[in-house]
């Protein structure tokens, strides 16, 4: 039997126990063992490895975070696999038969790709690559870039949350150019998220980049688990969230002048 489960892991089967021990739960009679090589597996895979590299150094790896720096050469290509197989379950407990349905054949592994290397990307690949220039003219005085398209996800029900951000910024002694503000929003927002920890991921990163004196960041948003499902509502509705640091919070018409702007879309 244990060669069985070695050559089956993670599959259920039914076995004749026959124990002398009288305090095996089981006495000469047949049971179903579910998912009895379920963790054995689950330690060899990928995902078990991850799992444990991320464990062993203190790191936290919740749906928002960034776990890049666990992963080694071709893991994530394993991890594509891996998810599809298990994506592969998911299906067939949805009762779908993708063994013979010309329209789910392969849904799971197009399911997989499309979580690592699209709409969860920002989990799974490195920061961009942000190059920072010196103030050289000592410029103080406020810029703004967007609006810039947002694409995530809701970490509750993984659906589409959609909308558009705005940044301002009032610079320090460093500044970048305009499109890796496009591409930190693309990084931080490619990963589940709820919209109010996004506007401060995203605020935090720029901030560690260029210590700008100030730094506000809008994000307005339509989340399709609140117009697809649940309550339904229109495509009109929106949530908007903002993060204000440095001049923009301590100075109201710093703060004004970049709503104003804002409002003007």
């Amino acid at each position: 039997m244990q060669n069985w489960c070695d050559g089956y892991p993670g599959k259920p089967f039914v076995a004749l126990i026959d124990k002398t021990d009288p305090n095996c739960p089981y006495r000469d009679e047949w049971v179903l063992f579910p998912w009895e090589g379920a963790k054995r597996s689950e330690d060899d895979s990928i995902v078990g490895t991850l799992t444990n590299r991320i464990n062993e150094a203190g790191a936290p790896f919740l749906a928002n975070d960034n776990i890049a720096a666990f992963l080694q050469g071709g893991e994530l290509d394993l991890l594509q696999e891996e998810v599809a197989r298990r994506a592969e379950h998911f299906l067939r407990g949805l009762v779908i038969d993708i063994d013979n349905d010309h329209n789910t054949v392969g849904t799971a592994k197009r399911v997989a790709k499309m979580y690592l290397r699209e709409v969860f990307k920002g989990r799974y690949l490195p920061p961009p690559s942000v190059t920072d220039f010196p103030n050289a003219k000592g410029l103080d005085e406020m810029y703004m870039t967007g609006p810039i398209t947002v694409r995530s996800a809701c970490s509750h029900h993984f659906v589409p949350i959609v909308g558009r951000c705005w940044i301002g910024i009032i610079p320090g002694e460093r500044v970048i150019g305009l499109s890796k503000f496009n591409r930190i929003v693309e990084w931080v927002a490619s990963r589940p998220q709820i919209q109010e920890e996004l506007v401060m991921q995203i605020a935090d990163f720029i901030e560690e980049q260029i210590q700008p004196r100030g730094l506000a960041v809008v994000v307005e948003a339509t989340h399709l688990c609140m117009t697809w499902r649940g309550v339904r509502e229109p495509m009109e509705a929106k949530m908007t969230t903002n993060v204000m640091r440095g001049a923009f919070r301590d100075k109201p018409e710093a703060r004004a002048e970049f709503m104003t702007l804002v409002a003007k879309g």
